[in-house]
């Protein structure tokens, strides 16, 4: 049985389907809020949280692509399920690409639909019940000031942070201990406005590790991932 506290956006022009899709998942114990545009999806948002977003693409005023990715540039954690009548594999990559967590093609098997979403909500709670950071941080003798966007080194240095720098810094330090992938690090920190190449993240843990590493050749708080992404430790 699903958790009878989760809450699912649902946003389906399709009225028939709509009405369908809401009575099966409330059956299963969710909250369920309606949206039939992409505009009144976006408010929606704007103003409640929801534990997971179904959203189909073909949508009146924004597509569903659009409003995929604009609540990807507010808000990185809450999963999205895209559901879409485009079987094509370029609509799925565009979809993915964009920020949703998951494509389901329609028609789909109920049943399928629901399991998905028990995950994507499962996954969800885990993010939920992730410890956020604070707007200071301190390791290894170095502060970070989130709010000022400056830092003070283990060698007693300022260091005035960039708002690309600031952002990386408190995704790995929320995932402290966790491998971020390079996928999870474009979609937080460029949004896919700029793609930039993995030499550029590169660059930036070079960065890190020269300002808050004692020893940079020999890092303890940045580490590479080979193939797979980066990891933050205290």
């Amino acid at each position: 049985m699903a958790d009878k506290n989760a809450s699912i956006l649902l946003v389906e022009d399709e009225e028939n389907l709509q009405e369908a899709l809401k009575l099966n998942l409330e059956l299963e114990g969710y909250e369920v809020t309606c949206a039939s545009d992409g505009a009144a999806a976006l408010k929606k948002v704007q103003g409640e949280h929801y534990d997971l977003i179904l959203l189909d693409v073909m949508l009146p005023e924004v597509d569903g692509f659009e409003v995929c990715q604009n609540i990807r540039l507010h808000n990185l954690e809450t999963p999205i399920l895209m559901l879409s009548a485009r079987a094509g594999s370029a609509d799925r990559v565009t979809g993915l690409k964009k920020g949703a967590d998951d494509y389901l093609t329609k028609p789909f098997n109920l049943e399928e639909l629901l399991l998905r979403v028990e995950k994507l909500i499962e996954k969800s709670k885990k993010l939920a019940d992730r410890s956020s950071i604070t707007d200071a941080v301190e390791f290894g003798g170095n502060t970070i000031d989130f709010k000022s966007q400056k830092a003070i080194n283990v060698r007693g240095e300022e260091i005035q942070l960039s708002k690309k720098e600031i952002m990386l810094l408190k995704l790995m330090m929320e995932y402290k201990n966790e491998v971020v992938s390079r996928e999870k690090i474009l979609q937080a920190v460029w949004g896919y406005q700029v793609f930039p190449t993995t030499r550029t993240i590169d660059n930036f843990i070079l960065n890190f590790r020269k300002y808050f590493e004692a020893d940079p050749k020999n890092p303890k708080h940045f580490h590479s991932v080979r193939s797979v992404g980066y990891r933050f430790s205290m």
